[in-house]
């Protein structure tokens, strides 16, 4: 009787597991896309992670917080290349609750989170008919796509995990005004949602949050003009919430690069050493 029900644990177990993994397959394929932060020598572009967060504070942040990342990672290395000036100024604009000051209420520092578009889990559904904005702290990483075998098993060999963030991209523009005729048979679209190619069951709470010209980007200096299109501003937040998710990511990649020069190196020199201490010794 043990056994059974143990075996029947574990089969409901696998399939609560293999659950989303046929909704994602259910979904239209995702495409893969070249960015600049992949393999192992990959880094973030400066420039692109700028114009994402514009998206993101522009668009996004009235919707989805990131309560783990502080207007100072804004200028760390590795990350959009905001100056201490900009952070600063930047964070000035907000108004953060603080109980121990007069009024409750004073102006954001760079120390500061960044802070929620709502007082409580319960207004942000309300204000999102019943729906919970998740938020975007570390959305890349905890999305992803299902690659079908045997695909996925030269992952291995190209160091490919932007799986999130090609999510996100693909999200973002798999948005239909009315329900398409590739759609699962018998597929009705609830009230009050839309439908979208690559959300798992097609059926999304969010309304369609891009249009072209929506935001208005300031070329860097030396930087051709950037498209004000639906795709430049999906691709360039899904960027900036990958740079959310991991922004040690330049930091962690170089530090690999020099442990291994460093075992390459240190490799070497015990061969040499082993040599040179058993030269002319017989075995």
């Amino acid at each position: 009787m043990i056994k059974t029900k143990t075996f029947l644990a574990a089969v409901a177990l696998a399939s609560s597991l293999m659950a989303p993994a046929f909704a994602a397959e259910a979904s239209a394929p995702i495409e893969k896309q070249t960015w600049s932060f992949a393999g192992i020598f990959g880094t973030y572009d400066e420039n692109q992670l700028q114009r994402g967060f514009q998206v993101y504070r522009e668009v996004c942040a009235s919707c989805h917080g990131a309560r783990l990342i502080a207007f100072r990672n804004l200028a760390e290395y590795g990350g959009p290349g905001f100056s201490e000036e900009q952070v600063k100024a930047l964070a000035a604009e907000y108004e953060v609750v603080d109980p121990t000051v007069e009024g409750g209420v004073r102006a954001g520092v760079p120390a500061d989170r960044w802070p929620s578009p709502f007082p409580t889990e319960q207004d942000a559904r309300d204000a999102n008919g019943g729906s919970l904005p998740p938020d975007f702290s570390v959305l890349a990483k905890a999305r992803g796509l299902v690659d079908p075998f045997p695909s996925w098993i030269f992952n291995y060999f190209t160091g490919y995990s932007e799986g999130g963030v090609d999510y996100i991209r693909a999200l973002l523009l798999g948005y239909h005004d009315e329900v398409p005729a590739s759609a699962p048979e018998g597929f009705v679209l609830p009230e009050g949602k839309y439908y979208n190619d690559y959300f798992p069951g097609h059926a999304i709470g969010m309304a369609p949050p891009l249009q072209d010209e929506q935001v208005t980007y300031t070329p860097a200096e030396g930087e051709a003009e950037v498209p004000l299109t639906v795709e430049q501003y999906a691709t360039d937040v899904a960027a900036f919430m990958m740079w959310m998710a991991e922004p040690g990511l330049v930091s962690r990649k170089e530090t690999g690069f020099r442990v291994m020069l460093f075992l390459f190196l240190f490799a070497g020199l015990l061969y040499l050493t082993k040599r040179r201490i058993w030269k002319g010794i017989e075995h």
